[in-house]
């Protein structure tokens, strides 16, 4: 678990640092009205994946006894369900163009039909990459689809410097991954229906909970596109992800690799409770920080990585980074909850978010714009979270003092780093020229690297020592230097 937690972590990172990398270099070529434009057709796009969110890989997986008819039958769902999507993306385009008052949007929603439509033949026997723990595999696949992606997206910018740019990109990492998918692996499906039953009775939930998701993490972009406009909902767009950079896309890969393991541990309620407190440690070690680093120093992060047409971002990505730091810390339930063979759990929480979230969205989004918008989702996660922990201790036994033993070091090393962040912040009040924010950026974040680790170690070692990240940080640093270690 640990080794396929690092790999996909290292891959989660790499290509998160890539498409990181690749916003920057947009950013200064494209306009916020490009990736508006854009976020409404993927918007179209995220709904009719609804379509064939059962998710038939996580049932294959959970599943410690499924057979070739059982991946055949999933494959064949996925090229079944993707044709269907690609001829619905079709029907929509003209409905969705005026739905948002875009006429530009009909060929970009065409281009996506293409995408989909290819997405379903990809070839299934990659799923084995996750469940045989073998996720070097997983990396290599997932590197090389997402470096072509970026070439592409890229020189067609620097050609066009129009939102084609990012469709073309989107293509060419799908065509991509549709290749490789029969190079790296030699699986070749075949049309089967024979093990639907097995795959539905597992999956219906997941159904639940992707649609769940959805109107949660989309819903956003379809009521900001339609009240208002392409300008701020790329505003929100790039926002959500420089935000979510460290945390949430942190989550998902360690969730991904672990959950097999969980799997195989469903039956030991002990060792899945130590695994999963192991696990939310690890998580919190890293993601509490980053998340709040990116809060607190938003306003030259925008400056010196988005420019100055970008300035509005600041706000957003301050209350996002928060929402961020709150998924992080109770995403990596979900996992158990798979395991467990209890789908509807997942569904649930998902439900308490939505409840939350676009109730108060209603009354948010009118009064404070997109910035309403991004407290509707905090608050709804915050909920979520609550819920969430309550059923977490009841299924795993665990205890209160267990769970705040896992999480004090790091949220308690956070707030110290946010202090002395916040005190050297206004040393630059009124200065806001690039070379000065560039400075800015960069004593900020290692001051807050330092003090963090600093702290987290002061930590550490006031509670003895104990089992957890930072022993296994110190373990994994002192097998690389040849050194033994007491911990």
């Amino acid at each position: 678990m640990a080794t396929g937690a690092a790999w996909l972590v290292l891959f989660k990172l790499t290509e998160r640092s890539i498409g990181f990398v690749s916003t920057l270099i947009l950013a200064r070529l494209l306009v916020p009205d490009d990736f508006g434009l854009v976020a409404m057709a993927t918007s179209i796009l995220a709904a009719l994946d609804l379509l064939g969110a059962f998710s038939f890989d996580l049932a294959l997986i959970q599943n410690q006894n499924a057979a070739r008819y059982h991946y055949d039958t999933a494959w064949t769902f996925a090229v079944l369900f993707g044709i269907l999507k690609a001829a619905v993306l079709c029907t929509l385009a003209m409905p969705a163009a005026s739905f948002f008052g875009e006429a530009r949007l009909p060929p970009l929603i065409f281009a996506l039909a293409v995408y989909t439509f290819l997405e379903g033949f990809d070839n299934v026997g990659t799923v084995a990459f996750q469940k045989d723990l073998e996720l070097h595999k997983e990396f290599r696949f997932g590197l090389l689809k997402k470096l072509v992606g970026f070439v592409v997206t890229i020189s067609v910018a620097f050609w066009l410097r129009s939102y084609w740019a990012l469709i073309a990109g989107i293509l060419s990492t799908r065509l991509a991954s549709l290749v490789l998918s029969y190079v790296l692996h030699p699986f070749r499906p075949k049309f089967s229906l024979a093990g639907a039953g097995d795959l539905f009775g597992f999956s219906k939930w997941l159904l639940l909970n992707n649609l769940l998701i959805f109107v949660n993490n989309r819903g956003t972009d379809f009521v900001i596109g339609k009240l208002a406009g392409a300008r701020a909902l790329g505003l929100y767009s790039v926002s959500y992800e420089i935000a979510n950079l460290p945390t949430t896309e942190l989550v998902w890969p360690i969730s991904r690799a672990v959950f097999p393991g969980y799997a195989r541990m469903a039956n030991d309620p002990p060792r899945l409770r130590e695994a999963f407190l192991q696990v939310i440690g690890l998580v919190a070690i890293f993601t509490v920080p980053a998340g709040a680093i990116i809060a607190i120093a938003a306003e030259p992060i925008v400056q010196v990585l988005l420019g100055s047409k970008w300035s509005d971002a600041v706000p957003l990505i301050q209350v996002l980074a928060v929402f961020g730091i709150i998924r992080s810390l109770h995403g990596p339930t979900g996992s158990i909850y798979l395991a467990l063979g209890k789908p509807r759990f997942v569904a649930g929480f998902q439900c308490v978010q939505l409840t939350v979230a676009i109730g108060l969205m209603f009354v948010l989004l009118p009064a404070y714009g997109t910035v309403g918008a991004a407290y509707a989702l905090l608050a709804g996660a915050s909920a979520a979270m609550v819920s969430n922990y309550v059923f977490a201790m009841r299924e795993l036994k665990l205890s209160m003092s267990e769970l705040t033993r896992a999480l004090w070091r790091p949220i308690a090393s956070a707030a110290a780093m946010i202090g002395v962040v916040l005190a050297v912040g206004p040393l630059w009040a009124g200065d806001n020229a690039p070379a000065t924010n560039v400075l800015r950026l960069s004593v900020l974040l290692a001051t807050a690297a330092l003090v963090y680790v600093v702290v987290v170690v002061l930590c550490w070692c006031v509670a003895r020592r104990p089992e957890g990240p930072e022993s296994q940080i110190v373990r994994l640093g002192a097998s690389r230097l040849g050194l033994r270690t007491g911990t």
